[in-house]
């Protein structure tokens, strides 16, 4: 998509720091992040939402980004937050498909 991006990043055409890529995906790390480990994770294709055609097998091709990106960072035992926004009432604000995987502290809520 010609003004996305999440597009511009994924073809190179803005630098990113890239954690993990394979056919399907990439992942950045979060220019803003949240937590020790903040990363974004999104198809290569343009999706725009989870409401889209065929969203859901680009959701699993997410999903088993994101498991491999925590296992490599030594968060699968102490636990991390995957969260996909959809829609800008539900905090989507770039109209590309991504996930944020968060980790390195806890995430509990309340705090404390």
């Amino acid at each position: 998509m010609e003004n996305c991006l999440f597009c511009k990043i994924i073809a190179g055409d803005i630098p990113s720091e890239r954690v993990y890529e394979d056919d399907r995906v990439i992942a950045i790390r979060d220019i803003d992040p949240q937590a020790p480990l903040h990363v974004l994770v999104m198809p290569k294709e343009h999706v725009q939402d989870m409401t889209a055609p065929g969203a859901a097998e680009v959701a699993d091709a997410l999903f088993r980004a994101a498991a491999k990106i925590v296992s490599d960072a030594g968060l699968s035992e102490s636990g991390f937050r995957a969260v996909l926004n959809t829609g800008r009432d539900g905090g989507q604000t770039v109209l590309h498909m991504h996930m944020h995987v968060l980790g390195g502290r806890s995430l509990q809520w309340p705090p404390g």
